[in-house]
């Protein structure tokens, strides 16, 4: 039975990370935009007397500690590439984080449509730099979280985190679940390049709704 990705990958913006380990891989550039983290219910105290709140079924009768107010979609046939209103990386220029290192919005004037989203560029020459090879640019697993493609999940981006390994774009939930992801990169890496694509037919999508 797969574990529901906000228990398993304890997503930041719902669960507390308590003491996370940051991966110090000097191979990875990260974003920034560090939050502090809501109180965890599925922490050492647990809510249902015994019980565990974050299985797949429900202990908790009606109320799942576990759950966001934001019911997760239904598991069907996901996209290829994660977008938001229809943007890739919700409207983030992909060629900015390799040439400037930070996440950059792009603008409706330079759009390409490409694997069915619509991506966005801040300049007529990084739109121009994609168009020319669009993987060299595009983020691992469809731009979705890395960390919940390594535990067989989907989960909606937070634009400014992100990570380059190897030359790769790499981008997650939260800043809070990036830590999760670089305390073991090369494992994570792994496992994600493992369950991908097939997760994209296996798994439900938590889609945070947060606009950028």
């Amino acid at each position: 039975m797969r574990v529901n990705f906000l228990g398993a990958v304890a997503i930041a913006s719902l669960l507390t990370l308590g003491t996370v380990a940051c991966g110090t891989n000097t191979a990875v550039d990260s974003g920034s935009g560090v939050s502090q983290e809501a109180a965890n219910p599925c922490a050492a105290a647990n809510p249902c007397a015994g019980k565990n709140p974050c299985a797949a079924a429900n202990p908790c009768a009606a109320a799942n500690p576990c759950a966001g107010a934001k019911a997760e979609t239904a598991a069907t046939q996901q996209p290829e590439v994660y977008s938001y209103k229809s943007l890739a990386i919700r409207g983030a220029d992909p060629v900015a984080y390799f040439t400037e290192g930070k996440a950059v919005k792009g603008v409706a004037d330079y759009e390409y449509t490409w694997n069915g989203a619509t991506w966005r560029f801040s300049s007529a020459e990084n739109l121009a730099k994609f168009t020319a090879d669009p993987e060299a640019f595009a983020p691992q697993y469809g731009g979705y979280c890395a960390k919940a493609v390594s535990e067989g999940n989907l989960a909606s981006i937070d634009p400014e985190a992100w990570s380059i390994v190897d030359n790769k774009l790499y981008l997650n939930y939260s800043a809070g679940v990036q830590r999760q992801w670089q305390a073991d990169v090369p494992g994570n890496i792994a496992k994600g390049d493992q369950n991908w694509p097939t997760v994209l037919a296996e798994a439900a999508l938590h889609e945070s709704g947060k606009s950028w």
